[in-house]
């Protein structure tokens, strides 16, 4: 019944797929995991899915860290979850994800805080109708998305050995493939071109992709990817009301869709190989197509790479 779901994308991605799943898997509650004496970092903890998992590792034991854009919304998010905290009150790292010099000034607060670091959830970022540029002029998708979380994880590998890292990417990545570097094309959309969900799906393929690219270049340190299902998230609201409006009825809560997070987060051994892409707590296929397949190859994916070491150069 699981895998059937996988095949059927409408209640497989909705509450529908959830609770089915849920159910036949027999899931142990995150309240369940005693993560004592572990550090997680979390980005976007403020709303949505961020919150959500800042919510349910709150009593596992876990030391969080918060990394958010929004001094207020950060203060709010530990008024709320500090007195949840086991481990004491949660701390806070000012930064916006899609600028690089703020990541690089979050890391090193971060390495102040704490010396290793168990799990790293890369969380921010948002969908966004109109093109706008970093603070480097990246396109801010991309910036927040996929540069800025391969800038923090590059500066952060150190901390992380024998850790892992948690991307929290989609299920729209299925409809995008990966740039065609080899013939000049750009992550970024232009701007007489933009369209604000292509440009979203294609950094959550490539997400995904460097969730692969990751765990085979650092074996030390695990590294997985997952999709939240469709869930009612703030983020849903404001960037894509009509697809709200539709499936209101059978969209997850973002509990629901931060599920997954937080286990991944939480379990102590991987039931399957790092550089795997989850959803419901099951791994599931990284493509469905053959379409975007085949513009998965060796040479494209060492020219992504080349190109993320360019942008954080700059």
């Amino acid at each position: 019944m699981s895998k059937l779901l996988d095949f059927a994308v409408v209640p497989g991605f909705s509450k529908i797929g959830f609770l089915i799943r849920k159910k036949l898997g027999g899931w142990s509650e995150i309240s369940d995991f005693d993560l004592t004496g572990q550090t997680v970092v979390i980005t976007g903890p403020t709303s949505g899915l961020g919150a959500e998992v800042a919510r349910l590792l709150a009593p596992t034991g876990a030391r969080l860290i918060l990394v958010g854009r929004n001094p207020e919304k950060l203060a709010a998010m530990i008024a709320e979850i500090g007195p949840k905290c086991v481990s004491g009150i949660p701390e806070v790292v000012v930064a916006e994800m899609g600028d690089l010099s703020a990541v690089r000034r979050a890391c090193k607060e971060i390495r102040k805080l704490t010396g290793h670091i168990d799990i790293l959830v890369h969380n921010a970022g948002a969908l966004l109708n109109y093109r706008e540029v970093s603070a480097e002029g990246i396109e801010q998708t991309i910036a927040s998305h996929v540069v800025g979380p391969y800038l923090m994880t590059s500066l952060l590998l150190p901390e992380l050995r024998g850790g892992r890292v948690v991307t929290v990417s989609s299920g729209g990545m299925y409809t995008k493939g990966i740039p065609d570097l080899q013939s000049g094309a750009s992550l970024e959309m232009s701007t007489d071109k933009y369209n604000g969900s292509q440009q979203y799906a294609i950094a959550k393929r490539l997400q995904v992709t460097l969730n692969e690219m990751w765990a085979e270049r650092v074996p030390e340190t695990e590294f997985v990817a997952m999709h939240p299902g469709w869930a009612d998230t703030p983020g849903v609201q404001e960037s894509i009301p009509g697809f709200r409006r539709v499936t209101a009825p059978i969209l997850r809560s973002a509990r629901e869709g931060a599920d997954t997070i937080a286990w991944l987060a939480a379990i102590d051994t991987l039931p399957s190989p790092s550089g795997t892409f989850w959803c419901d707590r099951e791994t599931w296929p990284i493509h469905k197509t053959s379409t975007t397949r085949k513009t998965d190859t060796p040479e494209v994916r060492q020219l992504l790479w080349e190109l993320l070491e360019q942008y954080c150069r700059s």
